[in-house]
């Protein structure tokens, strides 16, 4: 059954920097897209669009939301952080890429700052696969090394995960939560660190691979939405106070 994917980038840092520009001439967005395998439906949507791209009929139709954001997580309308949320709830998955950590709608989905510790300084990383038998690490050897990436350090402040796929060690010799999965309501949201703007992260083939898995994974079960509210009949008779 087709997965239908929707990508969302703020579609910024590629207008603005150069050498984003370079690294990644038609958007992020895209190169996360043309790297995602398996049986999908992939379609786009960036932060200047109408309704950032994410009209109730797109997302009413979405089965796994991809998220990169950093420049402009201020700009995204709080009415459109409580439509992607409520859909989450309903059993839409949620794919948060690297600094999409500090967007409204995942602080909004952890109940906390979300803040961490940062260093851009071309160090190498090394994400260890600390969960091998989870469906997100399925293909994966021992562990990803990426020549070049930002740091992220502990303490991140999330709430203690689900359960957790990678933790990342630094060049400097920082570590980090780098693979973090929750469940909201229906919905499942998983969390992956890498892919700064400025390095080819999002060409890893690896990488690539675990944004796949965690596409299959995230996907909705199919349950009906638990109904909510008052019952004014019971299942079994009420004796009662007589």
């Amino acid at each position: 059954m087709t997965i239908n994917v929707t990508i969302w980038n703020e579609f910024r840092h590629e207008k603005s920097n150069p050498a984003v520009t370079e690294l990644y001439p038609n958007g992020i967005h895209q190169a996360i897209g043309e790297g995602i395998t398996g049986d999908v439906s992939v379609r786009y949507a960036v932060l200047d669009d109408a309704e950032h791209g994410l009209t109730e009929e797109v997302l009413n139709s979405t089965d796994v939301l991809l998220w990169w954001g950093h420049m402009a997580h201020g700009d995204v309308q709080d009415h459109i952080v409580e439509r992607v949320y409520n859909r989450v709830l309903q059993g839409m998955g949620l794919i948060v890429l690297h600094s999409g950590h500090f967007s409204k709608i995942f602080k909004k989905l952890m109940g906390t700052s979300c803040d961490l510790k940062w260093r851009e300084a071309g160090e190498k990383e090394r994400l260890w696969v600390v969960n091998p038998g989870h469906p997100i690490a399925q293909g994966i050897g021992e562990y990803i090394e990426l020549a070049q990436e930002e740091m992220y350090g502990e303490h991140f402040d999330i709430p203690q995960p689900d359960e957790l796929v990678f933790t990342s060690w630094f060049e400097g010799g920082e570590v980090f939560r780098s693979g973090c999965c929750y469940t909201r309501g229906s919905g499942k949201i998983f969390y992956f660190r890498p892919g700064h703007e400025t390095y080819p992260t999002y060409y890893n083939t690896e990488v690539r691979k675990v944004i796949s898995n965690a596409i299959q994974w995230a996907k909705p079960v199919g349950r009906e939405y638990p109904s909510y509210g008052h019952v004014p009949v019971a299942l079994e008779p009420i004796k009662g106070n007589k």
